[in-house]
């Protein structure tokens, strides 16, 4: 069967999906207003976009992966039937111009635990085309676990990240500090960093 399941998704949707309730809001409460237009870098299984399309019938939820993850992500799709998630494009941070491919600007950028799996290069290239995809006042936001001041926050994460480099070399858990950096250079200012269970964060940043 091609429909993959994430117990992690399954877990961490709720609390994400209590924080993007209010970064998402419409922009008014009229028919007439535009839907949010959302990318998802990596969606994986495709859970969270079904779960947060359902959430937000505001949203257009544009789903986004390597080929190998589409039918898990068409699969949870077709079994929902939800007007407002689409099907995923083949989005790949290892090409320098990935965003290259996408016809438009989008309102939102949201990623889930992608960072500490990509290659550091990768996680630059992801900034430098949210840079370049996010419409002004957009938002981008990252979830998942990361350091602060080159401090594990927790010794779950730290076994965490050694589980991740031994799996190989190029993961592991990203400082706060350097992602930072990556979005002031994108004109990406920190909005709020979230607290979420298990030692986990939401990034929230904001096109300037």
């Amino acid at each position: 069967m091609n429909k993959q399941f994430s117990a992690a998704c399954e877990r961490n949707r709720e609390p994400i999906a209590a924080v993007l309730h209010d970064i998402f809001k419409p922009a008014a409460s009229d028919e007439t207003s535009s839907p949010l237009r959302v990318l998802e870098i990596g969606s994986g299984t495709g859970q969270h976009a079904v779960f947060f399309a359902a959430r937000f019938p505001h949203v257009i939820w544009q789903t986004s992966d390597l080929v190998h993850n589409h039918p898990s992500i068409l699969a949870w799709q077709q079994q929902e039937q939800l007007p407002n998630v689409l099907p995923p494009l083949t989005l790949d941070m290892s090409e320098p111009d990935w965003w290259q491919t996408l016809p438009a600007q989008y309102d939102a950028v949201f990623t889930a635990n992608t960072c500490h799996i990509m290659a550091w290069p990768e996680v630059q290239n992801l900034f430098a085309g949210v840079g370049r995809l996010l419409a002004p006042g957009g938002t981008f936001c990252i979830y998942g676990p990361f350091n602060y001041n080159g401090l594990f926050t927790s010794a779950s994460n730290a076994a965490f990240d050694a589980s991740l480099r031994q799996q190989a070399g190029h993961m592991g858990i990203r400082d706060f500090s350097a992602l930072a950096a990556l979005a002031a250079a994108q004109q990406l200012e920190l909005r709020e960093d979230h607290p979420m269970p298990a030692n986990n964060r939401l990034l929230e940043w904001r096109r300037i």
